[in-house]
């Protein structure tokens, strides 16, 4: 396999990039020896403690593991990777490697949404509750300006996530709307539909004042949903 040399700049980031889309592609299957250290060094002109730093962070990822005697073995990432891959697969400048990442993002969105919206109806407090309520007063006012309802619903959600009391639920919120996960780089066109229903919202905040867990995890779910068919590729037909 020819390969350029990598830029001298963050060499071992680059190369760990190079062998994780390898690794993710098959191209280095599960079970298989990573390439030899001596082999990168000389394929990418690098020299070996690049190496040993691009192998470590592909460890630190669980993409591989060093065997009792001591060769570098791919595992199977489908099993053993962890969301921080997608985070920083999210962040590579060349783009994702896994496809349909920002679907997938939003899927992900759509059930923690739905299960924290539940749970704030469960757990929080009358002031969260009296705050999720002013928070989709404000939503409501930020019609119809899509950057405007952007930011307010990121606002009122984190309020919602907060108010589940569920720390895992709160983490992921951060990546995915931090822009590490692909969810928080969907264009605002894509989630229209999603953001222009303030009564959606209104009503959201309102079963989250009433303590009522299950229509609140329902409406949650139909309201971030709208945006995932919207993030799905497209296909197109095979010329018969």
């Amino acid at each position: 396999m020819t390969q350029q040399p990598l830029r001298r700049e963050a060499v071992s980031d680059q190369l760990h990039a190079v062998l994780r889309d390898r690794i993710l592609s098959g191209a280095l299957p599960a079970g298989a020896p990573l390439t030899a250290e001596r082999e990168l060094a000389a394929e990418f002109g690098v020299n070996r403690h690049a190496v040993r730093e691009a192998v470590k962070r592909l460890q630190q990822a669980r993409l591989v593991e060093v065997s009792h005697g001591g060769r570098t073995l791919v595992l199977d990432w489908r099993r053993t990777a962890g969301l921080d891959l997608a985070v920083g697969i999210a962040r590579a400048a060349d783009g994702p490697a896994l496809p349909d990442l920002t679907r997938d993002a939003l899927e992900m969105r759509a059930c923690i949404g739905a299960d924290a919206a539940r749970l704030c109806a469960v757990r929080c407090s009358r002031a969260t509750a009296d705050a999720v309520a002013r928070a989709a007063e404000r939503y409501a006012r930020a019609a119809p300006d899509l950057a405007a309802l952007g930011e307010t619903d990121i606002a009122w959600w984190r309020l919602i996530v907060e108010g589940s009391g569920n720390l895992a639920y709160l983490l992921a919120f951060n990546s995915l709307v931090g822009g590490t996960l692909a969810a928080g780089e969907v264009p605002m066109i894509l989630r229209t539909a999603e953001l222009l229903d303030v009564g959606a919202h209104l009503r959201l905040a309102a079963h989250i004042a009433a303590r009522e867990a299950d229509a609140a995890e329902r409406l949650a779910r139909g309201l971030l949903g709208r945006s995932v068919p919207a993030a799905a590729p497209q296909r197109t037909e095979e010329p018969r």
